[in-house]
């Protein structure tokens, strides 16, 4: 398994999420953006699972955290419902129809949930593993060494565990409500400096 193996949707819609992302988020929000996008195009072939969108993957695993920026960040709604709405705007000027872009707010919106069941919503499935592999290193032995060695050298964590966890802890204070405070009170902070990717 190659990252040569996962080629990036060269279309108008994954083309604006990158650039979004690069304007937008830090280098190593979008680091980790990318990698989930890897990681969760490598379980969908580990777990076996098919006919996957892989454009709407794309663009949801690129854009997944954009409403934790401040440009992007809500006051009243979680930073994913943001980032979703932000994936609706960018994919409805891309030509997509209107359930497709729903569907873009429903990967990033359940990349936040406990468990996302694949017969539902198999790319959002594939993003919440990816983004549990990446922040909570859950499952760090699912995937080839070689091919996390290769995405991480591709895309370095930096300083994703102080500047993330700065992000759900800011998040959590203010929108209490929301799955964020989920994330803090499950120590999220301590799982990302945990994180067997921190040290491949």
């Amino acid at each position: 398994m190659r990252i040569s193996d996962f080629p990036v949707p060269d279309t108008l819609a994954g083309r604006g999420a990158l650039s979004l992302a690069r304007q937008y988020q830090s280098p190593a929000i979008t680091a980790h953006a990318l990698r989930s996008w890897l990681w969760a195009e490598a379980f969908s072939v580990i777990d076996g699972i098919r006919d996957i969108d892989h454009e709407l993957l794309y663009v949801g695993a690129v854009l997944h955290d954009i409403g934790t920026v401040g440009s992007f960040d809500n006051h009243t709604l979680s930073y994913e419902h943001a980032g979703g709405h932000v994936g609706v705007a960018l994919t409805a000027g891309a030509g997509w129809d209107q359930p497709r872009r729903e569907r873009v707010l429903e990967v990033i919106v359940r990349h936040n949930w406990s468990r996302v069941d694949p017969a539902m919503d198999a790319e959002g499935h594939l993003l919440e593993i990816a983004t549990g592999l990446d922040i909570s290193g859950a499952r760090p032995d699912a995937l080839p060494e070689d091919f996390r060695r290769e995405v991480l050298a591709a895309h370095p964590r930096g300083a994703l565990a102080a500047e993330f966890g700065a992000c759900v802890l800011d998040q959590a204070v203010r929108k209490p409500d929301t799955a964020a405070r989920r994330l803090v009170d499950g120590g999220v902070v301590a799982k990302l400096a945990a994180n067997p990717l921190e040290t491949l």
